[in-house]
Parts: structure tokens; C-alpha cells; sequence
């Protein structure tokens, strides 16, 4: 794959290069990135150079930008004001992945070449959280077994609960899980690039945030779902898509059938029990015996804390745990 040119031009020369690291850095990396703390050895390269993209310092950009052979000029802002009414700035002093998901989104919206893929990336694989027993941890589990698999994969997690209880996402005004099908269903495949302006980083692990009108997970269709999902697990962006599910979707059964492999959190009470027994013998009774044949059942033992925000999920018991089952399950592999 031809890789396009990202030019970094700052005379801040420890900001240029550990933004240009981060980005080298980023797994979706597209661009052959270039570092310049001077305007002449921008010129230079410009003469016999084209860009995609220009990141360059408020206190360097001129009027001479806009003779450069370059498709996205950026101004990353020290001031606050508009240098250049008409050209995109980003904010220079925030978080390196706020600037690049800023880049990005503006890319996003100034080409249509962005069907970028892993190189040899193939299909990935669905993970399916989903118990009839409510209270029985399955979102700390789901959020915790998303994290730990994002230390070494590349991971989305998808949330169909009706209302986000992670404090961190309450205020949460970007996109949510509406936003990524109404891309779907209105621009065609997600692919690459663009699925990186739509989710939500957490370490390692990409999240898209629960819609906030849990309501309108009633009217998605089974065959909505279907197309979002294996679009995501085929476009070469994740290895592992963990789907964190409810009964508040249609075709709930549907969506485990497609799931390579289902966890369902069971707790040793009269009242679970009978539910579990109920869910199983529906599972049959529909004919969906196969559900019921690649799901793993978790009787977690007690825990003395569980993690209360997210930066939290990877530490601690459940963590252990989990990190015991999984290798457990790579050995049996």
C-alpha cells in the first residue's frame, strides 16, 4: 500500500517529534510522516513533495502554505484566535489523541479515499456477553475482558444497554452507538479511517459509547444489526469485537448465532437458576441449539471490590480472574 505523506512543521522541537512518535505509533498509521522545525526545510521538501496532510505550528503558518502541493493544510492553534479564516485549526495543547481524532475527523471530511485497512488484517472475531440473571456483573466483566484483550489485540467494545452507567460517559456529547449506524446505513461501509472518528479510546480499547435514548435500540432491525456487525468484524480494523448485549434489541437470538463464542454470567440462587433453565430451554425451543453449544457459563466467585471507573478494570480480582480464563483458554487452543 502507497503511503501518503503527513508533514509535521513546529519549531517546538520536542512537541514535533513525540507527536510525530505517537502517530508512527498509531496502528492504523496511513501516512509516510515527515518532522520539520523550520519553514526553509519545509519549502525544500515541497518543492519535490506533495502532501496529504499539514500539520503546521500557528507561528509558522504564512501565506506561503497555500502555493504548497498540499490536499489538507491543519493550523495547530497556540493562540486560540483564527490565524486563517477557512482553514482548519486543531487546538495544539490537548491530548495527542484528541489532535489526531480532530485530524482525522477533518480528513475524513475533505477526501473520499479513506477505504485504508490493516495490511493482511482478516476477519474477526464476535464475542457475545448476554445473561437473563440481572446484577450478575456481566458489564464489569465485558468491560474488564474488552481491556485485557486490548493489551494484545486489537479490540472494539459495543455496549446495548439501555442506560450507560459508567460515569465517565454520562456527559459523554460525541458519538454514540446511533451515530456508527446511522454512518452505516447513510455512507455505505465503515472501513479504517473512518471508523477511528467514531469511537471512543479507552487505553487500548476502542468503545463506542451506549446510546444515550436507549429507547431507540427498540426499532433497529435484526437486519441492521447483522449489517453493522459483519461489517466490523471484516473490515480489517479489530480482531475481536465484544458485543456487551440485552433483551432490549430485536433479534437477540440472531445476533448470538453470529457471536463465535458467548459468556453468560450464571449466580448460584434459586430465582437465577430457574431463569437460566428458562433461557436455555427458549434457546431450544426456538431452535437455536447452537447458542446454547458455544456459550461458556461464568460463575464468578465473590470479589471484595470491583473496579468503579475505567482506568480501574485492568487491576484487581476480577482481572486476575479473567486473565486466568483466558489463558487457560489459549492453552486449550
Amino acid at each position: 500500500m502507497e503511503h501518503k505523506i503527513l508533514a509535521l512543521c513546529d519549531p517546538e522541537k520536542d512537541y514535533a517529534q513525540h507527536m510525530a512518535d505517537f502517530l508512527r505509533r498509531k496502528k492504523d498509521a496511513v501516512w509516510e510522516i515527515r518532522v520539520f522545525t523550520e519553514k526553509k526545510e519545509l519549502l525544500e521538501f515541497a518543492r519535490e513533495e506533495s502532501m496529504e496532510i499539514l500539520l503546521i505550528a500557528e507561528s509558522v503558518y504564512g501565506d506561503f502554505v497555500q502555493e504548497l502541493k498540499v490536499r489538507l493544510p491543519i493550523i495547530l492553534s497556540e493562540s486560540g484566535v483564527l490565524k486563517a479564516p477557512g482553514v482548519v485549526h486543531i487546538d495544539k495543547y490537548q491530548p495527542a489523541e484528541k489532535v489526531r481524532m480532530e485530524m482525522l475527523y477533518h480528513y475524513m471530511e475533505h477526501t473520499e479515499d479513506v477505504s485504508v485497512r490493516m495490511p493482511g488484517a482478516g476477519r474477526g472475531r464476535l464475542i457475545g456477553m448476554y445473561s437473563p440473571v440481572r446484577r450478575c456483573l456481566q458489564t464489569t466483566f465485558a468491560m474488564t475482558f474488552s481491556q485485557l484483550l486490548a493489551e494484545k489485540h486489537r479490540t472494539l467494545y459495543l455496549s446495548f444497554e439501555y442506560y450507560c452507567g459508567l460515569e465517565e460517559w454520562k456527559d459523554c456529547k460525541r458519538q454514540d452507538l446511533s451515530t456508527l449506524l446511522y454512518h452505516r446505513q447513510n455512507k455505505g461501509q465503515l472501513e479504517g479511517m473512518h471508523l477511528q472518528t467514531l469511537v471512543r479510546k479507552e487505553g487500548n480499547l476502542d468503545c463506542v459509547v451506549p446510546m444515550i435514548n436507549g429507547e431507540n435500540l427498540l426499532y433497529v432491525t435484526p437486519e441492521e444489526w447483522k449489517k453493522l456487525l459483519d461489517n466490523l468484524i471484516c473490515c480489517g480494523e479489530y480482531e475481536y469485537v465484544v458485543l456487551d448485549l440485552s433483551e432490549n434489541i430485536q433479534g437477540l437470538f440472531e445476533i448470538l448465532r453470529a457471536c463465535d463464542h458467548i459468556y453468560t454470567m450464571v449466580l448460584e440462587e434459586p430465582g437465577a437458576l430457574q431463569k437460566i433453565n428458562a433461557y436455555e430451554q427458549l434457546l431450544l425451543l426456538q431452535e437455536y441449539p447452537d447458542v446454547k453449544e458455544k456459550t461458556s457459563k461464568c460463575k464468578l466467585p465473590v470479589f471484595r471490590r470491583l473496579p468503579e471507573h475505567l482506568e480501574q478494570y485492568t487491576k484487581g480480582e476480577l482481572a486476575d480472574y479473567i486473565r486466568g480464563m483466558l489463558r487457560r483458554e489459549e492453552e486449550v487452543r
